[in-house]
């Protein structure tokens, strides 16, 4: 028996997601051919694998782009083809934006342009009290309303946190094609602009209350033009130019949709009464809300490397005294990976081993009642890429009773032979629920 203890038969398993976004790599020379978690110092994770059960997991399904709002939605059990609609809907009830039935919601980041080029999709790590300022801005010059009567705004900003924002288009159409930044560092951005999709649907043409696929694209791509002018003229901008550093100087919305319809975790799953998560992201919150769980916000999470590791630690901890299920998510491998920067990246992965994984199983492995811990990643964010991939992801499953397999560390390569196997979607929430 792991875990030096005896378990009582009556009690029912608690269980913890502790996700690293991005953390899972690709083979990097400058590593001697190994991936990240291959080489970074990880023996909490290694402990983990060693005493419990791996595999690797496909959370992208076939068609979807490979990002966070896809991966984590599936991770958590959902169909995609049954509730996606974008992070826009995800990240408006996180924020606290009630959609209606004729809204579009999109994601709207504050980005870095330079050359004709996306230089960063951070705006150089844009704080959220500068951004509000900003936001508050574009509102007071490119909110529009449908018509003055009606005193209906057709379009509004809505401040989320540092870059990431919400952009919402009465009557929007969600049938267009964005080009997410972080997937295209160091490309023109012109080239990059919202087109309609090129499949037109017979419901975006028979719904006359929304704008046509072409209207919408229009409308946001003048958006992010007019954002240009007047964020380059931004007192906030013109003292970064001063200073010789990155502008937050153009909006770049992507992935919009309308209000998503998702059951509860509780409703689909019965060892789950009640749940909660633990994000920076907005994103996260917003797919949690929509399951059900609980959002806890932590002082100092601030979804880059300098979050608050221990807070979300404790918060995980205290969680998991009143819930059945926790999500604890941690951005900051994903940042690290998109910005190219390796060892800052190593960094990420041995602070989520030793300042949040390691206090979080040290202290439930001293509890009666049983946890379910499991780590992954959602994707792949390599850093010689600076892009999501949506190849498989490597995962552990521990609990104190679980029977081991032959993996010894946790890594993309010697998860290959654990003993799930190459699980695919939901199979991931199914065999963390019969643990």
């Amino acid at each position: 028996m792991l875990g030096g203890f005896c378990r009582p038969v009556l009690f029912v398993m608690k269980h913890i997601i502790i996700l690293g976004d991005g953390m899972a790599d690709l083979p990097v020379e400058r590593l001697g051919g190994k991936t990240l978690l291959q080489y970074a110092h990880k023996p909490m994770m290694d402990q983990l694998a060693r005493e419990g059960r791996c595999g690797r997991l496909i959370t992208v399904p076939e068609g979807f782009p490979p990002g966070s709002e896809v991966a984590n939605t599936a991770i958590l059990g959902y169909d995609l083809n049954k509730v996606y609609e974008g992070r826009g809907p995800l990240e408006a009830a996180s924020i606290g934006y009630e959609m209606a039935d004729d809204d579009f919601a999109i994601r709207c980041n504050i980005i870095t342009l330079a050359d004709g080029k996306i230089i960063t999709h951070n705006g150089g790590n844009l704080e959220t009290d500068d951004a509000r300022v900003l936001i508050d801005y574009l509102n007071e010059h490119l909110a529009k309303p449908i018509n003055k009567r009606e005193g209906c705004e057709r379009v509004k900003f809505i401040t989320g946190i540092q870059y990431r924002h919400l952009l919402v288009i009465k009557g929007g159409n969600k049938h267009i094609v964005c080009a997410p930044p972080h997937d295209h560092p160091n490309e023109a951005w012109r080239e990059l602009l919202v087109k309609p999709e090129a499949t037109v649907f017979s419901d975006s043409i028979a719904d006359t209350s929304r704008l046509s696929p072409q209207q919408t694209a229009d409308l946001i791509n003048e958006l992010i033009l007019k954002s240009q002018e007047l964020l380059t003229a931004h007192p906030y901008n013109k003292a970064k130019a001063a200073k010789g550093e990155r502008q937050a100087n153009s909006i770049w919305p992507w992935s919009g949709g309308y209000r998503p319809s998702m059951e509860t975790l509780m409703q689909q799953y019965p060892q789950v009464k009640s749940g909660a998560v633990i994000s920076a992201v907005d994103l996260i919150q917003g797919i949690g809300k929509y399951a059900g769980l609980r959002i806890i916000k932590v002082p100092g999470a601030t979804g880059l490397a300098n979050t608050n590791y221990e807070g979300k630690a404790q918060a995980a901890i205290e969680a998991l005294e009143k819930e059945d299920f926790v999500f604890v998510h941690v951005e900051a491998s994903d940042e690290a990976g998109h910005d190219g920067d390796l060892e800052l990246k190593l960094k990420t992965i041995e602070y989520l081993d030793q300042r949040l994984i390691a206090p979080i199983y040290n202290k439930v492995n001293t509890w009666d009642e049983p946890v379910c811990i499991a780590v992954l990643p959602d994707h792949l964010t390599p850093v010689e890429m600076r892009i999501h991939v949506g190849q498989p992801v490597p995962f552990i499953i521990w609990h104190p009773s679980i029977e081991p397999d032959s993996v010894q560390q946790y890594d993309e390569v010697s998860c290959v032979s654990g003993g799930y196997g190459l699980l695919k979607l939901n199979e991931f929430m199914q065999a963390l629920m019969r643990e």
